[in-house]
C-alpha cells in the first residue's frame, strides 16, 4: 500500500511504500475513500507535546514508531475479513467509518466497549497506521459502523471531531437548553459541538476563538454568542455576552491562556471539560475550588459505544453538516501547513482513489 507519513518528525510527509496488512482474526481490511486531518495530528507530526514547566511529552514517550501513517478521521470500503469478522454486519464492498481509538481488546474496560481509557492503546494514526494511506488495517469488525445516508466526508470527521465533542457535551448535560454552554475554539471540533448541540436540543451556544473568520462560522453555524478572545477580559466578556458566570464550558483548545480564562468565567458549581491539547500548564488559586465547588474535567475523545450514537444521530439527518473540503491524499502535507497556520474552517478531509 501507498501511505504519506511521518517518517522524521518536523519534516515535509513522505509518500512511501508499506506492505499491506493481512487481516487476522476479527480484523478487517479496508481501502482508504476519506480521511479527516485533525489538530492532534500537528503534535504527532511535530513530535512533541507542551507540558509547561514540565517541559515536553515526546512521541517515544507515548510509544509512537515512525515511519507512521497518521489519519484517526477513516471511512473505508471493506476490501477483506479476517477469518472471525465474517456474518458480523460488514462484508466486501460496504463503506464504513472505523472507530479508530482501539486499546487491547482483553481488559476490562475494552470488553466494556470503552477502549479510549485502555491503558495499553493501538490507536488509529497514533500507534498503528492510519488513514493518510490507501489501505488501513481496523482492529475488529465490531469498530466498524454503517453510514448509509451520510455524506462519507462528514461521517470521517464524526471518528474524532464529532465523537470527541459528543463525548465532552455528554459530560455536561443534562442542562437547561436555554443556559449558555461556552466552546472555546471555533476549528473543526467548535463547528462540530455548535452543530451536535443544536442537534440535541440545545439552544444557547457561546463561541470563543481569536480568529473573527472562524466567529463567523460559528455563527453561521447555529451559535448564539461569539466574544473574540483578545486581551486580559476574555472572561468578561464571555460572562457579559452569557448574561452572567457560566455553567458549563468545553476548552476545545485546552492552552496556558484558554484555562485560565475559562476558569475565570465559571459560576459557583461549574464544569470545564478540557479537549484540546494545545499545551503549557494550568494555575488556579486552589481556594477558589472548593469555595466555589468548580470541577475540572479531562476528556478523552469517545468511546465506540458515543461514535455509533452519534451517527445514528447524523443518519437521522438533525446534525447541521459543518464545512468541509476535499483535497487528494496526496496533499496531506500542504493541508497540515495550513491547519498549522491557522488558514483552516471547518475541516479538510483527503480523498482516496476508491472514493
Amino acid at each position: 500500500m501507498r501511505a504519506w507519513a511521518v517518517v522524521e518528525t518536523g519534516k515535509p510527509l513522505q509518500e512511501i511504500e508499506m506492505p499491506t496488512p493481512e487481516p487476522k482474526g476479527a480484523e478487517v481490511l479496508l481501502e482508504v475513500t476519506h480521511a479527516g486531518v485533525c489538530h492532534s495530528d500537528l503534535h504527532i507530526w511535530e513530535g512533541e507535546y507542551d507540558l509547561g514547566s514540565r517541559g515536553k511529552m515526546r512521541l517515544t514517550d507515548r510509544g509512537v514508531k515512525l515511519p507512521l501513517a497518521m489519519g484517526h478521521e477513516i471511512v473505508g470500503r471493506v476490501v477483506k475479513l479476517g477469518p472471525d469478522a465474517a456474518n458480523q454486519g460488514s462484508k466486501v464492498g460496504d463503506l464504513r467509518v472505523v472507530y479508530p481509538w482501539v486499546g487491547c481488546g482483553k481488559c476490562a474496560v475494552c470488553q466494556r466497549d470503552e477502549e479510549n481509557m485502555c491503558l495499553s492503546p493501538r490507536s488509529l494514526g497514533v500507534y498503528q497506521n492510519g488513514g493518510y494511506a490507501t489501505h488501513v488495517l481496523a482492529t475488529h469488525v465490531k469498530h466498524l459502523i454503517d453510514i448509509e445516508g451520510v455524506d462519507p466526508a462528514l461521517a470521517a470527521t464524526y471518528a474524532c471531531s464529532g465523537v470527541t465533542v459528543y463525548s465532552a457535551i455528554n459530560k455536561l448535560l443534562p442542562m437547561d437548553p436555554n443556559e449558555a454552554i461556552v466552546l472555546v475554539g471555533a476549528g473543526g471540533l467548535g463547528l462540530n459541538a455548535v452543530a451536535i448541540l443544536k442537534a440535541l436540543g440545545h439552544k444557547r451556544i457561546c463561541i470563543v476563538d481569536i480568529d473573527q473568520k472562524k466567529l463567523d462560522a460559528a455563527k453561521q453555524q447555529g451559535a448564539t454568542d461569539a466574544v473574540l478572545a483578545a486581551g486580559e477580559d476574555t472572561a468578561k466578556r464571555i460572562v457579559e455576552a452569557c448574561g452572567g458566570p457560566v455553567a458549563g464550558i468545553i476548552d476545545l483548545v485546552n492552552g496556558t491562556q484558554t484555562s485560565r480564562f475559562a476558569f475565570d468565567a465559571l459560576r459557583k458549581g461549574g464544569k470545564l471539560v478540557q479537549v484540546g491539547l494545545f499545551g503549557g500548564e494550568m494555575n488556579i488559586p486552589l481556594p477558589l475550588m472548593p469555595i466555589r465547588a468548580i470541577t475540572i474535567q479531562g476528556s478523552y475523545v469517545g468511546d465506540v459505544k458515543e461514535l455509533r450514537a452519534l451517527i445514528g444521530i447524523a443518519k437521522q439527518g438533525q446534525i447541521p453538516a459543518i464545512p468541509v473540503e476535499l483535497t487528494p491524499q496526496k496533499n496531506a502535507d500542504a493541508v497540515l501547513n495550513r491547519l498549522k497556520n491557522g488558514q483552516i474552517t471547518g475541516r479538510v478531509v483527503l480523498v482516496g482513489e476508491a472514493a
